[in-house]
């Protein structure tokens, strides 16, 4: 549907000459990007001749709506940024660059601008709050692209990126000036990994560190992703507050209560800035006692035991919960000497904490923290 009376969108642009042919990078507001732009997503036509190549039409991936909502709720944090470029294809019918004034013209239409990377970003755009500030994004044009270029820069553009490792990102939240949740937590897995006298030693894989050791079973995001869901149910936004309030540090986030409580029952201590070292010292004392009762499980590497794998840290995390809650003392920190009169409890050798019995995955995760539960009689 054309816009009737809508003047065309007018912004700067560069041209640059690359071995695929011109293209144009230039500033949009989110606005009208988001009004021009289109995504020809790849579909399946059947019955049509049967041609399979001209079958597939469009060249894009379906909306993940997760996705956009995610994103929306992005582009609304205080420092939100989209630093790479969305890629669009554009008709010559549509388009005119005044290579003089490095001004591009683009018709106010709602399906001008073929989107070739960067759907999620617009789709995301569409839900910025904020009236009284901009978000302009940067755009690389491709005027008149025929179908199989397109395709081949849809194609290059996501075969050649490299997702980051979730470990990778935990550890730059070290560089982060501002509290948050997973700030917190970085710390407490760097802190407890280096300390000699802890569980842990030598036994998170922490980015940044040279000689890694074989001993070092649990990645880094693993340990930072089961302390974090007890902390908050919304890291980005816990971390948007702090940085939006770091110049009134009387301003705190709403302590929890009831249920919530009960689910992030670490929470109302983070949010006392104080006592992050507390929450370090519960997750010490609890694992404390966990190598103290299977010591070999926990500490020797073997290729067929699984406590102090993946498998073995997640369901003594989930377990964690119980075991903390049981004590009906939210806030205070749980002495190793309590958590051990749980842990008496437990009949599982360290002969039990084998492939063949807790299959490595969620099933094994599953059937581990069942019988840590039964056993403790927390369940």
């Amino acid at each position: 549907m054309e816009v009737i009376n809508m003047p065309p969108i007018e912004f700067k642009c560069l041209e640059a000459q690359q071995p695929i042919g011109t293209v144009y990078i230039g500033v949009m507001d989110h606005e009208d990007l988001y009004f021009i732009s289109y995504a020809d997503v790849r579909r399946l036509e059947l019955g049509q001749d049967n041609r399979e190549v001209e079958d597939y039409i469009g060249i894009q991936r379906q909306l993940n709506t997760k996705r956009e909502k995610d994103i929306g709720k992005y582009v609304n944090l205080v420092d939100a940024t989209f630093p790479n470029s969305i890629i669009l294809s554009v008709s010559s019918k549509d388009a005119e660059y005044d290579e003089e004034k490095q001004m591009m013209t683009i018709k106010y239409k709602d399906d001008v601008a073929k989107v070739l990377d960067g759907q999620h970003r617009i789709a995301g755009l569409k839900h910025y709050k904020k009236d009284d500030e901009k978000f302009q994004v940067i755009v690389s044009i491709y005027i008149d692209m025929d179908i199989e270029d397109q395709a081949i820069v849809f194609a290059t553009i996501n075969k050649e990126q490299k997702n980051v490792s979730n470990s990778h990102v935990q550890d730059l939240f070290a560089f982060a000036k501002d509290r948050s949740p997973q700030k917190t937590v970085h710390n407490i897995a760097r802190a407890l990994s280096q300390k000699e006298e802890s569980p842990f030693f030598r036994k998170i894989k922490i980015l940044g560190t040279a000689n890694r050791k074989e001993t070092e079973t649990i990645t880094q995001d693993t340990f930072a992703k089961n302390l974090l869901k007890y902390i908050s149910s919304d890291p980005q936004s816990d971390r948007d507050f702090y940085k939006r309030n770091k110049d009134n540090p009387s301003n705190k986030l709403d302590l929890v209560e009831g249920k919530e409580l009960q689910k992030l029952f670490l929470r109302n201590i983070f949010i006392n800035d104080v006592k992050d070292i507390e929450i370090a010292q519960i997750i010490y004392n609890y694992f404390y006692v966990v190598d103290e009762k299977w010591p070999n499980a926990w500490r020797v590497i073997q290729a067929n035991m699984i406590l102090n794998k993946s498998t073995g840290f997640i369901a003594l995390m989930r377990f964690f919960k119980n075991a903390y809650l049981s004590f009906d003392r939210i806030g205070d920190v749980i002495t190793k000497e309590e958590f051990k009169t749980i842990f008496d409890k437990i009949t599982l050798e360290e002969s039990d904490f084998n492939k063949e019995k807790y299959v490595p995955g969620s099933t094994g995760i599953g059937d581990l923290y069942k019988d840590l539960l039964g056993q403790s009689g927390l369940d």
